[in-house]
């Protein structure tokens, strides 16, 4: 890594089937990560007794932090993106924050494994708009698919790409 401040991993936990998953790979990749969803949840529930919670306390670099938003649509997606840095990494489900977390030069990873990049970004979002309108007009779209072992692993495979991947200068 470069004299850039070192990356964090954000994890938009609300409804998030692989919080562990991710916080496993910033123990091992030794980079913060910070859990953010409502306050009606147990975050702390996927953190490790002996896990440090502080950055005076990291160990290798690694350290664990949970942030509490209020209940209410995209708390936790705004809470993320004004704590959001560039080469920072995100994992989450909704298309509309992984879009802000790559304007601001950083990543995005859904929990199936998917890279979100910026040149296909657009028509994700346009997809999404599109199957919303159909929905608002009493039609129905294809929900998706069970989450299965195999998404957890290929989550797991891609994240760690992502955490191990060079910081570039921007």
């Amino acid at each position: 890594m470069s004299g850039t401040a070192p990356r964090t991993l954000f994890i938009d936990a609300d409804a998030c089937p692989v919080t562990r998953e991710a916080l496993d790979a910033a123990r091992h990749a030794g980079i913060p990560a910070v859990i953010a969803g409502n306050t009606t949840q147990n975050l702390t529930r996927h953190i490790r007794r002996d896990d440090p919670r502080r950055p005076e306390d990291a160990r290798r670099g690694f350290w664990v932090d949970v942030l509490d938003v209020s209940v209410g649509a995209d708390s936790a997606d705004f809470a993320i993106i004004e704590r959001l840095g560039p080469h920072d990494v995100v994992v989450t489900q909704d298309i509309g924050l992984a879009s802000m977390v790559l304007g601001r030069g950083a990543a995005a990873i859904s929990v199936r494994g998917h890279v979100f990049r910026r040149e296909t970004i657009d028509m994700e979002l346009f997809v999404r708009h599109e199957e919303k309108k159909v929905r608002r007009a009493g039609g129905r779209t294809r929900g998706p698919a069970a989450f299965t072992g195999e998404d957890r692993r290929r989550f797991t495979a891609e994240l760690t790409k992502l955490l191990r991947a060079p910081i570039e200068p921007l």
